[in-house]
């Protein structure tokens, strides 16, 4: 059933972007004021303004992610939605850069965003190829990033779950501790 989902998805995301109207050139003025936070954790996106997504669907409405991996939930969750536009943090400048035509990295010794393996955008190849001779990785296109976010999907969100149990857990015996 995972294999299923997650090869369903890994179909149709290409064919929503095929489909979709041309991205603008100029990416959102304001994005992390409009989205200070990302729905889904809760993460400051200023503070992660080096991994942070913005997307814009075809219907209007937008999504502010602090990772992509956030925003690949979001855009498993909105299947009917296409994506019109995937603005992402460039790694160096934390301006956004257009997605689809970032250089990714993926893997590598540093700990992603939401992810074990992590996945960063770079603006040019040369930065992207910089960060691969320092934390290593390998270097990837959109496509081959967010089927990564989806491959790592359930690993990731067992992670999540499971660094938040022990935060709760840590808490409650400060409390009891108190």
């Amino acid at each position: 059933m995972k294999k299923f989902f997650v090869s369903a998805l890994l179909l149709l995301l290409p064919l929503a972007l095929i489909f979709s109207p041309a991205q603008s050139a100029e990416p959102p003025a304001g994005d992390i004021i409009k989205a200070p936070a990302c729905p889904l954790c809760g993460m400051n996106r200023n503070k992660f303004n080096f991994s942070r997504t913005y997307i814009v669907y075809d219907d209007g409405s937008t999504f502010g992610g602090c990772s992509l991996h956030c925003a690949a939930i979001d855009m498993a969750v909105n299947i009917d939605k296409g994506p019109v536009e995937i603005w992402v943090g460039d790694y160096n400048t934390k301006n956004l850069i257009d997605g689809e035509k970032a250089f990714w990295v993926v893997g590598g010794k540093k700990m992603g965003v939401m992810t074990k393996r992590a996945k960063w955008a770079f603006g040019t190849k040369e930065a992207a190829e910089k960060f691969i001779g320092q934390y290593g990785g390998r270097l990837s296109n959109f496509e081959g990033a967010a089927q990564a976010a989806y491959e790592d999907m359930y690993r990731d969100t067992r992670m999540i779950r499971e660094k938040r149990k022990m935060k709760r857990l840590k808490m409650k015996q400060m409390k009891k501790g108190s």
